[in-house]
């Protein structure tokens, strides 16, 4: 393995983009963006070049395993923050398209809607932690889970933090008053640090909520393979990115593993999620369920006796005989 190339400047993403290709490179740093020293080939489709194609597709494969777990979480009916939490894969979803357009080149850098498309895949990214950050205190009951006031809290103070950190992106890019390409202080604070930060809370808030509510340690595991597989991404992406395009002779480089780690990451906040919260099945759709749940609240004699009176024949009828017509006398 050769030399690690890595560069690191604080308040700005001139040396994340020295290192790996994310979406706003194109538009930072210099009038005509910030070049990564390597990354990943191209190819040609239908006329049209195609950008990390190791990449598009585990996009694709991201996108499809996020419906899956949506669907699992919507079938959970009387889940405590079903509601809630669904609403974190939904933004999850929507910005791994985003970056897949963005990323792959299907949205032109050249063309004049990249800035904004960028801006708002940046606003979705720093919601999406947002909302994850909110999904972690619904746990505390601190709102009552699917009550208007817990869903339109997380919604609209999620909508602000799309509001703010778009802004601040379209306005980097565009040299909005004291913001631009070169002045990229603000909007590192908030898509770099602060996601850090948010995610960080999350994971300790989990740790405490399961050590005081739970009986059960299990869930312990699935969270911290979350933070594991998290930090390992970020790894990957930020520092080791030029090393595995060099030693992947260009085919693949940190996004492809950053997008892996990212799906695993998610997959196991389902995992965790899914692990602290039993539906109630008295108010479940299914039927079968409480058919067995019958059976058990019968006792021994009552099922042997019910055995007994089903196995035992009927006792036969008495014979009637036939009694001729008595004429009465005139």
């Amino acid at each position: 393995m050769g030399t690690v190339i890595y560069s690191f400047d604080a308040l700005n993403f001139n040396g994340i983009c020295k290192t790996i290709a994310i979406s706003l490179c194109p538009l930072i740093g210099q009038y005509d963006g910030i070049e990564p020293v390597c990354y990943s080939r191209n190819v040609e489709l239908s006329g049209n070049i195609i950008f990390q194609p190791s990449t598009l597709i585990m996009d694709v494969v991201a996108i499809i395993m996020t419906m899956i777990m949506i669907y699992h979480i919507r079938s959970k009916y009387t889940a405590v923050g079903r509601q809630e939490i669904v609403m974190f894969f939904y933004m999850y979803m929507l910005t791994t398209l985003l970056e897949m357009l963005l990323v792959t080149g299907i949205i032109p850098t050249s063309s004049p809607a990249y800035p904004w498309f960028t801006a708002i895949h940046i606003g979705l990214s720093c919601s999406t932690y947002w909302c994850l950050l909110l999904n972690g205190f619904v746990g505390f009951q601190f709102a009552e889970d699917g009550t208007p006031l817990s869903l339109w809290s997380i919604r609209i103070s999620s909508f602000i933090w799309f509001i703010v950190t778009g802004f601040l992106a379209i306005g980097t890019f565009k040299g909005v008053g004291a913001l631009g390409y070169n002045n990229q202080a603000a909007l590192w604070i908030f898509y770099i640090v602060l996601n850090y930060v948010m995610f960080f809370i999350y994971i300790v808030s989990q740790i405490i909520l399961v050590i005081n509510t739970l009986d059960d340690r299990w869930p312990l595991g699935d969270i911290l393979f979350a933070a594991a597989f998290y930090a390992i991404g970020q790894v990957l992406m930020y520092v080791f990115s030029v090393v595995i395009c060099d030693n992947t002779k260009h085919y693949v480089d940190g996004m492809f593993f950053g997008v892996i780690c990212n799906l695993l990451t998610v997959m196991m906040i389902y995992k965790y999620w899914d692990s602290i919260t039993k539906e109630d099945l008295e108010f479940s759709v299914g039927s079968k369920q409480n058919v067995w749940e019958v059976k058990e609240l019968l006792g021994e004699d009552e099922l042997s006796q019910s055995y007994a009176s089903f196995q035992q024949p009927a006792p036969p009828s008495a014979p009637q005989h036939y009694q001729p017509y008595e004429q009465q006398p005139y």
